[in-house]
Order: structure tokens, then sequence, then C-alpha cells
């Protein structure tokens, strides 16, 4: 059993340098392990959780006992809270994960040059992971299961306020890994709650991680960004929006945006932004409105929302900017797509976006000209989720435009290497 260390931060680097040598030994180990055995830990990983699950919720009733009082966000609670539910749902996405095609070792590619060499190109795995998160026990699970079936091992920082709850799913994990002999360093927990230790692991452990990972707030992912000497898959805040058309149907429109809004305000994917073509003023906009009053989501409009619905909170520049993680949107009118490319372009995190319309010009131009990881069309913005994608979880929705963009997945965990085959050519 993982027990927390308590020690002096000039004590940390120490720590920590031993954390990533005995991952990068693991790391060995896992790039040639089979496909079977990685499956076979993964679901007696699953399994493990459902056993578990009594001491799960006993370790997440002692999170949530720690920050009550302290006046959290609701979108934090949300995230915080474990249920039967959920580490059922934990359990289905490891064997979910166990499911999906192995990643390493397939051909990405392969041609033939007029000298007849033969080039391939691999997938391997990146080596050891470091992921960072906050008040997310879930990602314990997501984040180490995908690192395993990527062939990666991986380093886990969480948040102080789920450390209970993500060391009790931590033990799953590594039970599952010594049932199907693999090292049980392959997923480590981070064994104290020292912030130094964060740094430490941004500098890559001399040289052991390979990429960082950020799942949390702003400051985290800044911080992140601003310190670390690695790669980083970046997972900025979801400030999605969603544009309603005039071609729309109003209600489909409806129904769209009240989900993506209201099905859980506290992800990343919950729309924050509304635009409506100015065309559909008298048709579109009210029934919507109405639908996001009914179903208990705060209104911030601009001036034009409001001379048609007064009474609502106008709008300031900084909603435009805000994620809200919470039953509160911001409702614009804007002049068509090209009022509705203009503000997303302005405004986005470049995380998620949604047209609602029927005219496929307007799609066209909406999917062509923002540049964001995930665009949908007629589909809510809760979507934008790597189990929703097909990839049975995920570590985060990448950003960035390097390596992965959108949901991070095992195909996303990978690298790749060129295999050049030849028949005794040299080269003149």
């Amino acid at each position: 059993m993982l027990e927390l260390v308590t020690t002096k931060t000039d004590d940390i680097a120490m720590l920590m340098d031993g954390v990533g040598r005995r991952a990068r030994a693991a790391a060995r180990h896992l790039a040639t392990a089979s496909t079977e055995v990685k499956n076979r830990a993964l679901n007696a990983m699953a399994d493990a959780l459902i056993a578990s699950s009594t001491d799960i919720l006993a370790a997440n009733a002692e999170d949530l006992r720690a920050v009550d009082g302290k006046g959290l966000q609701p979108s934090f609670i949300d995230r915080l809270t474990l249920t039967e539910t959920s580490i059922a749902a934990m359990a289905d996405g490891l064997r979910e994960i166990a499911e999906l095609a192995d990643p390493v070792g397939q051909v990405i590619a392969a041609w033939d040059r007029p000298n007849r060499l033969r080039i391939e190109r691999v997938r391997t795995p990146l080596g050891v992971i470091g992921v960072i998160y906050e008040s997310r026990p879930n990602v314990t699970a997501d984040a180490g299961a995908l690192c395993l079936k990527a062939g990666n091992a991986v380093i886990l920082r969480g948040g102080s306020d789920s450390l209970h709850s993500s060391r009790a799913i931590h033990r799953c994990l590594v039970e599952g890994l010594k049932s199907a002999g693999l090292p049980e360093d392959a997923i480590q927990i981070v064994p104290t709650s020292d912030r130094a230790a964060v740094g430490a692991m941004l500098t890559g452990l001399n040289g052991a991680i390979d990429v960082i990972v950020p799942r949390g707030g702003k400051s985290l992912v800044a911080r992140v960004q601003n310190e670390a000497r690695v790669p980083v898959f970046a997972h900025l805040e979801g400030l999605c929006h969603i544009y309603v058309d005039a071609s729309a149907d109003i209600g489909m429109a409806r129904r769209i945006v009240v989900n993506a809004k209201m099905r859980r305000t506290g992800i990343c994917g919950a729309a924050e932004t509304l635009l409506i073509d100015s065309a559909a003023i008298g048709t579109h906009l009210m029934p919507i409105l109405e639908g996001l009053t009914e179903a208990g989501c705060e209104i911030r409009a601009s001036a034009a929302v409001l001379k048609v619905y007064p009474g609502l909170k106008p709008a300031t520049e900084e909603d435009w900017r805000t994620e809200y993680l919470d039953a509160v949107i911001s409702v614009a009118i804007v002049d068509g797509i090209a009022g509705a490319i203009a503000h997303i372009n302005t405004y986005s995190s470049n995380h998620t976006e949604a047209v609602i319309a029927e005219d496929p010009k307007v799609v066209g131009r909406f999917f062509t000209e923002i540049d964001s990881a995930i665009l949908l069309h007629n589909a809510s913005t809760q979507f934008a989720d790597g189990g929703e994608f097909g990839m049975g979880g995920e570590i985060g929705i990448a950003t960035g435009k390097m390596h992965a963009r959108g949901p991070v997945g095992v195909e996303q965990l990978t690298s790749f290497k060129y295999r050049v085959h030849g028949t005794g050519q040299i080269r003149p």
C-alpha cells in the first residue's frame, strides 16, 4: 500500500528522482509487453474497482468532508464527488480501453522507394508521461489505463483535495498490474502533497519524463506551460460556443442548446456562449432563451438580446471571456455566420464549438474558418469527450496544435519510428 510521505522540501527532489527512475525502468518493460498481458491488467483493474467500491467511496467521503465549508464552486464539488455509478463507469471505461486496438507496433504508413527500400512508419510508446490534475479522482483510472494500453509508464500527481480518493483508485490499478505480472511502478502516484513535487515533475526528473499532461484550472495549466522543460499536451479552459443559424430547426436548436449548457455545467465541454443569427431573432431567440430559463440557467445578455427579452442580466466584456462551469450562459446576436466566426475567433479557447444549421454553406464556412480542436454540426458540445469519440476514455482535450489535438486517447499517447527494410542497398 502506498503511504503518504511527509518530508522536507529539500528532500522532494530526491524523492521524485526515485519516482522518475522507477517509471523509466517500468516503461522499458511496458514497451515490449504483449497486448494480451496489458488487457489482462486492465480487466483486473476494472474488477478491483468494483470490488473496492466501498473503500473508494469511504475515501471520497473523507475528501468531501475536508472541503466542506470552504465555499468551493459546485463544479469543483461535482468533479470531486464519486458514486457507485461513477465507479462502475470508471470500470467500464477500463474494459472499453482493453477492447481497443493496441496502437503499439501499428504500421501507420508504408511505401517503397525506387531503389527498392521498404519504409514503414510504426507507432511506438512515448515512454513516461506525467499527469498533473486537480479534484478529478476519475483521472487516476483514465490516465493510468490509457497510458498502460499505449505502452507508457505514468506518474500521477492528483490534487490535494482528491488525495484519498485517488490513492484508493490507484491501489486498484496496482492490483491489476500485479495480477498480470507487470511492474507496479508502471503506474505511480506521487506520494506527497507538497507542491514542490509538481515543480520537480516539470523539470522532467532528469530526463525520466517525456511529456506532461495538465488537467485543471487556468492557473495550473499556465504554470505547467510556463515552467515545463518537457513537451506539454495543454488542456486549456473550455470556452465553448454554439451558433444558431436562421436555417436551424427551432426544436432541434432548443434541445441542443439546453443540453449543451445544462446536462453537466462543470465539464469543459459545457457551452458558455450562445450566438444567435440576427435573421433568427423573431423565430429562434425566445424559444431557446425560455428553454434555458426553464432549465434554471442564468442568462447574461447583450444589448440586442435585452431589447427582445428585457430583465435579463446585462453581459459585460468579461462575460465573453469567461468559462462559467456553472448554470450561466452569455448570449449575443451576431450578423449571420460571418459574425459568429468573428466572435468565436476573438474569444474562443480553441476547445469546442458547435453550429446548428440546415444550410450546408453555413456549415461549410463554420468548419473551414474556425480553428478549434473540436467542431460539431447539429450536436451538443457535451459530446466533446474521448469516450463519446469511441476512444474508451481520454486524458484530456488538447487545445494546442502540436502532436495531439482534441481528445487525447491511446493513439495520441504514442509517437512513431521508421523501419527501413533493404536487400543490400548502399548509397552512391
